[in-house]
């Protein structure tokens, strides 16, 4: 079995209203890395990804560009030990 890793992402710029989330949710959804994804109300967008670090580093390095409408200023992804999510979801 390939070893699992986490990243908790925090996203800057225009990512809240432009289909981020759902999008973020479908691409981490088609690679198999689960997770969940939220608006926060400072304006950025908050990830958690866990899975194989490949496919983990693939969903952080995707977070750089997001949704076609969005505008990324920054992605910070800080990575660790998984805490065992199945699925993937939008918070609210």
């Amino acid at each position: 079995m390939t070893d699992r890793v986490r990243a908790h992402v925090f996203v800057s710029g225009r990512v809240q209203g432009v289909y981020y989330r759902a999008t973020t949710r479908d691409t981490a959804r088609e690679k198999g890395v689960d997770g969940w994804v939220r608006n926060l109300e400072d304006g950025r967008v908050e990830a958690v990804f866990e899975g194989p670090e490949g496919d983990v580093r693939d969903m952080v390095a995707w977070c750089e560009t997001g949704s076609r409408a969005a505008e990324v200023d920054d992605v910070d992804a800080e990575y660790g030990e998984p805490e065992g999510i199945e699925g993937f979801e939008v918070r609210w």
